[in-house]
């Protein structure tokens, strides 16, 4: 898993987009803060580039980097959540303005994955994680599924967990501007 770590890091540094494992499908990403990066997803998904991608950071101190105000209810979900939770927050900062949705919200999550926390602790920053498909496509539910097209168009490809089946897309919670929640998707 070192190699596949330190490599991931290698491309993103680089501005590149790689296809990874993750708590739930396999994902698409690059370092959320390179506009140029985001781009290129956008292209290889086939995606209006208004429709918002998800981003994952390692913990609730990597999140501070993003959200300047994180509402105690999203606290608790993080705390409490035994599932894969994604939670939009409002006024995203230090991000690629490319990745922020129109309302000026991001959906981040953190997610519960040995790969992913190491990747995000080692290389200290949000990475993009949008579902490995072209857009309007059914999401993969295992690597075998992913489409040639996404395979070659990426930068690089983690080679672990090329077996996994277990896969679901995360719960989406949206915190409003007056703190109340919202569930997007179960």
């Amino acid at each position: 898993m070192t190699t596949e770590v330190h490599n991931t890091i290698r491309v993103l540094k680089n501005g590149g987009i790689i296809l990874y494992p993750t708590d739930t499908v396999w994902g698409i990403g690059c370092d959320a803060k390179n506009a140029e990066a985001v781009k290129k997803i956008y292209a290889l998904k086939k995606r209006i580039a208004t429709k918002s991608m998800i981003c994952l950071v390692a913990n609730q101190s990597m999140l501070r980097n993003y959200i300047s105000h994180i509402p105690d209810s999203a606290i608790k979900i993080i705390n409490t959540e035994t599932q894969p939770t994604t939670i939009i927050y409002n006024n995203p900062k230090y991000l690629a303005n490319n990745l922020i949705a129109e309302d000026s919200t991001i959906a981040i999550r953190i997610p519960n994955h040995k790969f992913c926390q190491e990747l995000l602790l080692q290389y200290n920053g949000a990475i993009v994680s949008t579902s490995a498909n072209i857009s309007g496509q059914s999401t993969p539910q295992s690597f075998k599924e992913i489409t040639q097209d996404i395979i070659k168009g990426v930068d690089y490809v983690v080679n672990l967990q090329h077996e996994k089946t277990d896969v679901n897309p995360s719960k989406i919670i949206k915190i409003n501007t007056d703190g109340s929640l919202k569930i997007i998707r179960e």
